[in-house]
């Protein structure tokens, strides 16, 4: 499956990405590097595919992508689609927030992606409705 996921050809691309992250990937990222939101590891834009996922756990096959204001035209809303659609095809789940979402409501972000987590069954699955109830995070929301 490399031929696909993390691909070689990808890295600098990667690294780029990375290194100029927007502030609301930057605000995201602080609340979830070093497993502290339920002790689940995720990757800054990993790649599937010619993709890159802001954030990604590979155990739970969890994605979680964050939409500024270049994604709110209608090419890029088909391309998103297009995108979404190439990586779910591989058993990845999304979640998908405008930065708007994650300044307004960071807690109800963190409280989202916490629950996308409790739902992970047995298999590593993602399942695609999140119970009720609030998260349980390490360190507090």
């Amino acid at each position: 499956m490399t031929e696909f996921f993390n691909r070689s050809r990808e890295t600098q691309r990667r690294r780029r990405l990375r290194k100029e992250m927007p502030d609301a990937e930057l605000l995201l990222c602080s609340r979830l590097r070093g497993n502290q939101l339920l002790g689940k590891k995720f990757r800054r834009q990993y790649s599937v595919g010619p993709y890159c996922i802001d954030f990604y756990c590979v155990e739970i096959r969890l994605a979680i992508e964050l939409d500024g204001d270049s994604h709110f035209t209608v090419e890029a809303k088909a391309h998103d689609a297009q995108r979404q659609r190439f990586i779910e095809s591989f058993g990845i789940q999304f979640l998908r927030f405008t930065n708007v979402d994650l300044y307004d409501n960071l807690d109800g972000v963190l409280e989202a992606v916490a629950n996308a987590i409790l739902a992970a069954d047995s298999s590593g699955r993602v399942s695609p409705k999140p119970p009720p109830g609030p998260p349980f995070v390490r360190g507090g929301v």
